[in-house]
């Protein structure tokens, strides 16, 4: 145990008895030496908590735990599944004192849009800035019940390739909420809700990307097209810290209400402020704010909190979550042949009972078009465990030439075309060679004396947004270095730019 993380002296017996149980039943796993330092400085912060006597001081404890778990996300074979009960206990609100009967007369009931709604669930008590508070409050929610009800029938599908799109996209959009000090599971929600973690999701009203921002939005905190043609909107990283950065300006502006702050984001600013100002700042579930807002926004907010529930709470409701090896941890793959995205999703395969690894290459690299070919020694984002995979079915063998064939096949290339029969083909003396040119033959004069015609010029192509030297060259035929001459591109990176006119000299197509 490292000096900084000694659990004090003054622990109670029944704390330092708690904490080491839980530390043997960590310890079962073989850790390597940085993992097992890690449990160790967890196992002293909750020891820390236990013994606390104010309130002080079981928050030092708390966050000594969250930076342990910070730790462990980062360090490979760390027992994150085993950090995060004890953390969770810590966050456990403490029993209230027992109430004095004061009779047998009837609770007045919920009212989920109305003053009825205790003021601890709203989700500024379960969503507080810290991420310490998200507790059971959400019980005394109705509308959060009958998000958490829908989540777990019918979008329970939805909900599951949410949490698996999001642990791959987690390393990039987490920071931006953690460093605003916003909660991570109202990032997960947000992003279950509006997309189900497809960064290329859009929508019939121009919201687009993984956190679905309108143009106009999107260019207030800083989205867009950039100089190489691509909408920023769509970038994972880029895009939480502009709902970061909307969601804080939204709290300031609406009394730290994170529901009002949400529907603004789903309902706009202008009508959220509105209504926030002419009620005399009442919560959203207010009737007289309520009702002003349009029904998908009624729905959205407690749909959000919901999911986000169920990220932090998982077991209490049944829920297993599925496995994603190695999601956590970002690397980069040097492709040793040409390949798309779309090649890479098949010769991968998929771990069992998961969709493969399509989707999360292409959340990764939301700049590829799937279908496009990569060149040779160029660089895509990935995980250590599709890098792994990568070298063992993508580069050679039987697999890898499997899905380089799927990937070219075309339904054109399966038709047969017969043209109609040309006179002389055969042999005849009608069309033989050395047969005189005059009205016997059935060719006229003038046309027998007419020049060879010329060969047509070359053809064209203009760059679209996406296109690469290896994709046109492959679509049209060429050889890449020969059509890299003709246009003057140079080596190795052959770069051109959407707009750009290629001259298509030695194309077959």
């Amino acid at each position: 145990m490292s000096a900084g993380w000694r659990v004090p002296l003054k622990l109670s017996a029944l704390a330092v008895i708690g904490a080491l149980s839980w530390s043997q039943t960590v310890g079962a796993q073989r850790l390597s030496r940085a993992a097992s330092a890690i449990v160790e400085q967890a196992v002293a912060a909750e020891a820390r908590f236990k013994a606390a006597e104010d309130a002080d001081a079981k928050a030092d404890a708390i966050a000594a735990m969250e930076k342990s778990m910070a730790e462990c996300g980062k360090q490979r074979g760390c027992p994150m599944e085993q950090l995060m009960p004890a953390y969770r206990r810590m966050l456990q609100p403490p029993p209230p004192p027992e109430a004095v009967d004061e009779g047998d007369e009837d609770e007045d009931p919920i009212d989920i849009a109305g003053d009825a709604v205790p003021q601890g669930a709203t989700a500024d008590a379960l969503l507080d800035d810290r991420n310490k508070r998200f507790v059971q409050m959400v019980q005394f929610n109705p509308a959060v019940q009958a998000g958490i009800r829908r989540w777990l029938t019918d979008m329970r599908p939805s909900l599951m390739d949410s949490y698996v799109n999001y642990q791959y996209l987690r390393p990039l959009m987490a920071p931006a909420f953690q460093r605003a000090g916003l909660p991570e599971a109202l990032l997960f929600g947000i992003m279950a809700k509006e997309s189900n973690g497809k960064v290329h999701a859009g929508s019939r009203a121009g919201a687009v990307g993984p956190l679905q921002f309108m143009p106009a939005t999107g260019r207030r905190f800083g989205l867009g097209v950039d100089g190489t043609g691509f909408d920023t909107r769509y970038d994972p990283q880029m895009a939480s810290q502009a709902a970061a950065s909307y969601l804080l300006e939204r709290y300031a502006q609406l009394n730290n209400s994170i529901e009002l702050s949400l529907a603004a984001y789903n309902g706009g600013e202008g009508r959220a402020s509105r209504v926030f100002q002419q009620s005399g700042g009442r919560n959203f579930w207010d009737v007289s704010v309520y009702d002003q807002f349009p029904a998908e926004t009624k729905d959205y907010v407690p749909m959000v909190i919901a999911a986000a529930w169920l990220y932090l709470h998982p077991s209490e409701y049944g829920l297993r979550f599925p496995r994603t090896w190695g999601a956590g941890r970002t690397v980069q793959i040097q492709l040793k042949r040409d390949a798309s995205i779309n090649e890479l999703g098949i010769c991968l395969g998929n771990a069992r009972g998961t969709d493969g690894y399509l989707r999360a290459l292409r959340n990764l690299n939301p700049r590829l078009t799937p279908s496009a070919p990569l060149p040779q020694g160029g660089m895509i984002n990935a995980t250590a465990t599709i890098a792994t995979l990568y070298n063992r079915y993508c580069v050679t063998g039987r697999r890898a030439e499997m899905a380089h064939q799927l990937v070219n096949s075309e339904v054109s290339h399966a038709l047969v075309r017969v043209g109609p029969l040309v006179a002389g083909d055969g042999g005849d003396a009608e069309g033989a060679p050395g047969a005189a040119a005059g009205p016997a033959s059935g060719q006229s004069p003038v046309a027998a004396s007419r020049p060879a015609p010329k060969p047509a010029a070359p053809r064209t192509h203009r760059v679209g947004s996406g296109d690469n030297l290896t994709a046109i060259a492959r679509r049209y035929q060429c050889d890449v270095k020969s059509l890299a001459t003709a246009n003057g591109l140079k080596a190795p990176r052959y770069s051109i730019r959407p707009g750009q006119v290629l001259k298509l000299e030695g194309c077959a197509r």
